[in-house]
């Protein structure tokens, strides 16, 4: 149980710095209003130092000297974690030519698939659907609310 802790510990330091590091890379960038291209970068810098206390804190709680059901848990599934990354990189690599729209529409129904657990069905009109909103929204969102451009690729919008 001790190693347990310690290992609570040092994830909220690392994460804790991390959200700090980010935070004071973050205080370079040029300001031009209260929302421009720093707005989002100072609030996950926010969020991350928030999380890393937050973990903090739940280091020091006490043991519960019932027992743990936390300690029984599933095995590590090491084929979602690869098939994840490997969509974000092709992901990545695929933003600029194909453009914003499509990839992140795209990228996000085969995640969805790729997170649905094997023991449900997996419902592809209502992801696709889910995925087509959330790209549009988020576009349209970015490009008309903050003035942003993201990559259009062969829509150009």
């Amino acid at each position: 149980m001790e190693s347990h802790k310690k290992k609570e510990l040092v994830i909220g330091v690392v994460m804790l710095g991390a959200g700090l590091i980010y935070l004071f890379m973050t205080m370079n960038l040029p300001r031009k209003g209260f929302v421009d291209a720093a707005f989002v970068p100072y609030a996950l810098s926010m969020m991350m130092c928030l999380l890393g206390v937050m973990q903090l804190i739940a280091s020091r709680k006490p043991a519960n000297p019932e027992g743990d059901n936390e300690s029984v848990s599933a095995p590590a599934d090491y084929a979602t974690v690869l098939k994840t990354l490997g969509l974000i990189v092709l992901y990545a690599a695929l933003l600029d030519t194909v453009g914003f729209l499509v990839i992140t529409a795209l990228y996000l129904y085969l995640q969805f698939i790729v997170l649905t657990p094997a023991s449900h069905r997996v419902k592809h009109v209502n992801y696709l659907i889910i995925a087509v909103i959330a790209s549009t929204s988020i576009y349209f969102i970015f490009r008309h609310g903050f003035d942003l451009m993201l990559p259009a690729g062969f829509l150009d919008l």
